[in-house]
């Protein structure tokens, strides 16, 4: 995996040169002091890292280092440690369970956030493990949406079952069960809408759905994953708090990781929601989306650059 670790590092650099400079240029004395603490402490929070995991990082190196010398690639080092030790417990790999068939999965995330093109890399990776898979193109809602699958589809040898535009989601959900069944699929993909501008019609499509696929087996859906974006920022954190209103979330996905210099919002989810970050983007091809190791993400974020 050395070509995903440089691939990793090179897609993380915005937010590995926004943390890193700013470090470097508040370490100006060897002594850890009071001053450079809080200076400390503001830099992880502009860095996306949370109020929360910059006062937790900064009181631990207080209470290990505080009068201390201490140089600029001990507190890069420091800061990497603590941010996998944060992330450890929530890097957590999709377990398909292959007694399921389908193993159905439901994929949420406001629109624009990578949730169709993830639903088509993700199948792609499963296909070449060797497992048969189909998604349901359920955002009925844009026609733009069902077409973006379709190519995905025509691509990557995708099955994709979809309906007219304007057809009832969470009707075509239920028949892409029934049809992924008879042909004994190992996944089946659901891709759902994500217009929040009326939460309450997203939340009604949603339940509805849900509802509707239970009627074949009252386990359904078996996951049911949150896409977001991480150059949203901090915003990732109200999605994640209105999509679990809505469903049962059992795990993220955070795409366009090598857009933006707000990575750290993964270490501020990881540390609020505890919910399994099953894996990360940081570009456009089916390879570029790999599982999340909590080593592997911090180093990228917060190591020195070579």
């Amino acid at each position: 995996m050395a070509g995903w670790f440089k691939k990793l590092k090179d897609g993380l650099k915005k937010s590995s040169d926004k943390l890193t400079d700013s470090v470097t240029q508040v370490f100006t004395h060897k002594k850890l002091d009071d001053q450079t603490l809080d200076s400390l402490e503001e830099v992880l929070i502009s860095a996306d890292l949370g109020v929360n995991v910059a006062s937790q990082i900064v009181d631990q190196l207080r209470q290990e280092r505080f009068g201390k010398e201490i140089s600029h690639d001990e507190i890069l080092s420091f800061l990497s440690q603590k941010i996998s030790e944060i992330l450890d417990p929530v890097a957590q790999a999709l377990d398909v369970d292959t007694t399921k068939k389908p193993f159905v999965v439901l994929m949420v995330g406001v629109n624009g956030s990578g949730k169709t093109t993830t639903a088509a890399k993700m199948a792609k990776q499963w296909m070449d493990q060797g497992m048969t898979v189909s998604i349901a193109a359920c955002d009925t809602f844009r026609a733009a949406a069902v077409e973006q699958l379709s190519v995905w589809g025509s691509r990557l040898g995708i099955p994709i079952i979809k309906k007219e535009l304007g057809a009832d989601a969470a009707g075509l959900a239920f028949e892409a069960y029934e049809q992924a069944r008879k042909n004994q699929d190992d996944i089946l993909l659901i891709d759902t809408a994500g217009r929040l501008q009326n939460n309450t019609d997203l939340m009604n499509e949603l339940a509805k759905i849900i509802r509707v696929i239970r009627k074949h087996d009252a386990s359904l859906p078996h996951a049911c994953l949150l896409v977001l974006d991480a150059t949203v920022g901090q915003n990732a954190h109200s999605q994640v708090e209105t999509f679990s209103k809505m469903v049962d979330v059992t795990g993220l996905i955070m795409t366009k990781l090598d857009g933006t210099a707000k990575g750290g919002v993964v270490v501020s989810l990881a540390d609020k929601f505890k919910l399994p970050i099953h894996a990360i983007g940081v570009g456009e091809s089916a390879e570029d989306l790999q599982p999340f190791t909590a080593e592997d993400f911090s180093k990228s974020l917060v190591l020195e650059k070579e």
